[in-house]
């Protein structure tokens, strides 16, 4: 097989080379997918900056979502048969021309859903529904913040969080963004380049304060976030993109700015934080991972959810892909085809 290997840390044109690669077994409970499409997402960029303490020594493959044709089932697989189309979640892997994962990692993918469109429905759209759906609850008439709303997990959420009921804030970069994430269901979309999200939501909020924060920026934007906390107010992260490109000495400070919490703080003004992450999901609660596959899948072939998709790359730009992901120049989701 072929795989996009990371080969050194830093620049995304030095980074990758496609390397020829033995074909890996298949175990009993696990599928082999011919990889069509793959996706790319914020951490990827992150462990090909060296910064994502989970990559894999190099040279690695990176990835963590396909779309493809089943090759092979392991004895115990019955959901899917080879030649079935699926979408495909992977821990790391998935920069290649086929994949081997965890059956329950696989979801059957109707035909009318596009490549690129699937992509995000496996690490992002898993990471909004577990976010939104199972680390907490939405509820009608809440008031929610969504920082990075033109990201893809961003996107995801503004669709669960509407179809739920609520009034949606939502920041994002330039003016173009505020358009997109204004047309994707913001309530009120909020340039963070030009003004203070907090001093917004203080103005146009019931009582100058709102129910549910979904942060992937950190840093400052997390203490700023619980401060607009209101009573049975719950804040979920699920990244720190603030963090991306820093030095040593940068990225120390930024974690500092998140600030410090104690568990009395938080019990007086019954409010919640929570962290997710898809990985460890994925790694230790499998079945979960699958319940919110087939929940995204399921709410994509009725309608309800639909990822906008900023472009799709050739393998030969994967690095140009990269680029763009990294500074913050796209909306929706990248994904990239063989």
């Amino acid at each position: 097989m072929k795989a996009a290997v990371l080969v050194r840390f830093g620049n995304a044109q030095d980074a990758f080379e496609i390397r020829e690669l033995p074909d890996l077994p298949c175990k009993p409970h696990e599928v082999r997918v011919a990889v069509a499409t793959f996706g790319l997402n914020f951490a990827d960029v992150v462990a090909r900056l060296g910064q994502y303490q989970d990559c894999p020594p190099l040279p690695a493959v990176i990835g963590y979502e396909v779309v493809g044709q089943v090759l092979e089932t392991g004895a115990e697989v019955t959901h899917v048969q080879p030649g079935q189309r699926v979408l495909a979640f992977t821990r790391f892997g998935g920069y290649a021309t086929q994949i081997v994962t965890d059956a329950r990692a696989v979801v059957p993918l109707p035909d009318f859903i596009p490549d690129a469109e699937a992509t995000a429905l496996a690490t992002q759209y898993c990471t909004a529904y577990f976010s939104a759906c199972m680390a907490i609850n939405l509820w009608p008439g809440d008031h929610v913040l969504i920082q990075a709303a033109a990201g893809g997990v961003g996107i995801a959420l503004t669709q669960i969080a509407k179809n739920a009921g609520c009034t949606v804030y939502g920041t994002a970069g330039s003016d173009a963004k505020l358009e997109t994430i204004r047309k994707n269901g913001v309530d009120v979309p909020i340039n963070y380049t030009t003004h203070n999200f907090a001093r917004v939501i203080e103005k146009t909020a019931p009582n100058g304060k709102i129910d549910v924060v979904f942060d992937s920026v950190g840093g400052q934007s997390v203490r700023e976030g619980i401060k607009l906390l209101n009573s049975g107010g719950r804040m979920v992260c699920f990244g720190a993109a603030d963090m991306s490109g820093a030095n040593k000495l940068q990225v120390a400070w930024k974690a500092m700015q998140f600030g410090l919490y104690h568990p009395v703080q938080f019990m007086l003004r019954s409010a919640s934080l929570t962290g997710v992450n898809m990985l460890r999901i994925a790694e230790n609660k499998p079945l979960v991972l699958q319940q919110c596959l087939q929940e995204v899948v399921k709410k994509a072939a009725e309608g309800q959810l639909k990822p906008i998709v900023h472009g799709v790359y050739p393998i030969s730009q994967l690095w140009q892909a990269h680029e763009a992901l990294q500074h913050r120049s796209t909306v929706g989701k990248l994904a990239i085809q063989w």
